[in-house]
């Protein structure tokens, strides 16, 4: 991993019992928000390719965004998650290549040790 490498942030509300339209709600006001965030390189709603038969192209998921974030700024990025949700359980998915890990708010609360817990699992040295 390079420090120029991007970081795929997945986010979403940790919350079965949500309706979509709550979950748009929710992607809906924060989608500017993060999109203002320093660390933040790009943010978009989240898509994912169509698996129904004889579809082209992608999908939005409802209620999702994904942000791109650089190896140095991820750090900064985890402490404005953790201060943004500290009372809402967020699920954060992690992409780097063909690595994904996952975690939750309530693991958020040190952003650099987290941060270095993220880097260790992506590299495959530990689970986060």
């Amino acid at each position: 991993m390079t420090q120029s490498e991007l970081f795929q942030f997945t986010l979403g509300l940790d919350d079965p019992e949500l309706e979509d339209d709550e979950r748009l709600r929710f992607a809906t006001r924060l989608l500017p928000e993060l999109r203002q965030v320093d660390e933040v390189a790009r943010a978009d709603r989240t898509e994912a390719v169509t698996s129904l038969e004889g579809a082209k192209g992608y999908a939005t998921l409802v209620g999702w965004l994904t942000a791109d974030v650089s190896a140095k700024n991820i750090v900064g990025f985890l402490a404005w998650i953790a201060s943004r949700f500290a009372d809402t359980p967020v699920k954060v998915k992690v992409k780097v290549g063909d690595r994904e890990v996952e975690l939750e708010s309530d693991k958020l609360q040190d952003p650099e040790a987290t941060a270095l817990k993220l880097l260790a699992a992506l590299k495959g040295e530990s689970g986060a």
